[in-house]
């Protein structure tokens, strides 16, 4: 069964969200876990995520405000 095109949109779009904010704090884990350094690893991933994620959001808002959707 095909998702309609919409669902297949947003469920990457969810997809896309998701790895911004766990990568980072996944590779901030495997630094801590490897260098010994806990909690500053998943500190770092987590603010990189956090930073990656924002930048992700006004890039997805001004997409939406040159297609017209955006008020």
């Amino acid at each position: 069964m095909r998702l309609p095109e919409e669902y297949a949109k947003y469920l990457g779009l969810g997809a896309e969200i998701a790895g911004t904010l766990l990568v980072p704090i996944g590779i901030g884990y495997g630094v801590d876990r490897f260098f010994s350094t806990s909690p500053f690893g998943i500190l770092i991933g987590s603010v990189v995520g956090i930073a990656l994620f924002f930048s992700l959001v006004f890039r997805l808002s001004k997409q939406d405000r040159k297609e017209g959707r955006g008020d």
